[in-house]
């Protein structure tokens, strides 16, 4: 894992260098970067455009938030975005912002399954829409909501945060989805928020080499200045330790 993480560094540095001896030469350094999906989905979509038209042969490795850092221990991606605060031995870690989560159904099936509002009968009986099995954001928003862990409802998996969407739409159940996902099918009553009060907030981290050739830092202050421009920003008392980790996509 060592020498393949210095094999991707030389490379990166054996195109920055050529880049600055040969600039007419466009030839294009392969980089990897590991992400979650929702966050894919959202935010970070438009700056992997920018890091591809930018010159690059973009790989991106999707993954739970709380998994995306292995890839980056491993050696096989030169950042990724991740809930953990703390970086590897070798790496920088900062805070970008936080995406926020809002648990949602459509108006028939609060109707059919949650008339008397969330209760802990209804929420084992209805249906919920997660991610896949790694996902444990559900789970924080209901023990958040109730103050105890809950266990024992009923589970679809659509491991992609459209499909995960369309299911919520299609009223297959209920589920979190990213508030700027989300939003706009609220704000036409598509949608309603279950728990508006109860709000999932995850921190979110960009981890990168702390020592980098240009072109590398190039792609982290493009991700870095994207991210904070788009997600939400948390106020200085709020930015202490604390991953938020929750296990999702």
């Amino acid at each position: 894992e060592v020498l393949l993480h210095h094999i991707h560094a030389l490379k990166l540095l054996e195109a920055d260098t050529l880049q600055r001896i040969k600039p007419a030469e466009k030839q294009r350094a392969r980089i990897a970067i590991a992400v979650n999906a929702d966050s894919l989905a959202t935010w970070f979509e438009p700056a992997a455009c920018a890091i591809a038209r930018d010159n690059f042969a973009l790989e991106l490795m999707v993954d739970d938030q709380d998994y995306t850092l292995s890839a980056l221990t491993r050696g096989e991606a030169m950042g990724c975005v991740s809930t953990a605060f703390s970086a590897p031995r070798g790496f920088s870690a900062e805070l970008i912002g936080a995406m926020e989560y809002e648990c949602v159904a459509i108006p028939e099936f609060v109707q059919a399954h949650f008339e008397q509002g969330i209760t802990l009968r209804n929420i084992l009986a209805a249906p919920a829409v997660l991610f896949n099995r790694k996902d444990g954001l559900h789970g924080v928003f209901l023990e958040r909501l109730f103050r105890f862990p809950v266990s024992g409802y009923t589970s679809h998996f659509f491991p992609s945060p459209l499909a995960l969407l369309t299911a919520i739409r299609a009223g297959v159940g209920y589920g979190l989805a990213p508030t700027m996902q989300i939003q706009p099918l609220i704000d036409t009553g598509e949608v309603i928020s279950l728990a508006p009060g109860y709000r999932i907030s995850v921190k979110l981290y960009w981890h990168h080499w702390k020592a980098a050739p240009s072109n590398a830092r190039h792609v982290s202050d493009l991700i870095v200045r994207h991210a904070r421009n788009t997600l939400t920003q948390l106020p200085p008392e709020s930015v202490g330790r604390g991953s938020g980790r929750c296990g999702r996509n």
